[in-house]
């Protein structure tokens, strides 16, 4: 396992110059919580990616919200709306009959369509108005691709709270 504090965070790496700033930013903001995940939840069985210590949400919880937020809100910056198949997959996230591979297959599959679909919005595109959920809430496209980084991150960050408690129960057994 690489250790992530060992090398630059992805937005310090120079890559992907080809990139307009807002869409690289957002892009590295998905690999830093690739590499976030993989340190903290890789060595994870399938009940410690299912476990709720203390009845905080389960790791696998947090990975499959990260990836299906991001679909639905990439789905609003493309200019459409949500179909049943995501909606259906919303409720969803909170099963915990997962196992780590399915958990962590979902997850990297996730990060690398958005980033693929992330790549195809033009930085001309960033501040066409877009319209969110069913009350039509306004925003723009480079609006939902902020908040998307945002709420990866923040997710990212209550999974790792999550996998350091139950790493910390495996002294305990």
């Amino acid at each position: 396992m690489t250790d992530p504090a060992k090398q630059p965070e992805p937005w310090l790496s120079g890559t992907l110059t080809d990139l307009p700033a807002v869409p690289r930013a957002v892009v590295h903001a998905l690999e830093l919580a690739r590499e976030d995940i993989q340190h903290w939840c890789d060595s994870f069985s399938d009940a410690e990616i299912n476990a709720r210590p203390s009845g905080l949400a389960p790791v696998a919880f947090h990975l499959r919200h990260i990836v299906r937020s991001i679909d639905r809100l990439l789905t609003y910056a493309e200019g459409r709306q949500l179909s049943q198949a995501q909606l259906a997959a919303l409720k969803t996230e909170l099963d915990t009959s997962a196992s780590k591979g399915g958990i962590f297959g979902e997850f990297e599959s996730g990060i690398a369509q958005a980033c693929g679909r992330i790549r195809a919005i033009g930085a001309n595109r960033l501040e066409e108005h877009r319209k969110v959920g069913r009350k039509e809430l306004p925003t723009t496209v480079g609006g939902l691709l902020v908040h998307l980084a945002d709420h990866t991150q923040r997710h990212v960050g209550q999974a790792i709270t999550t996998a350091k408690v139950v790493i910390a129960a495996r002294g305990t057994r």
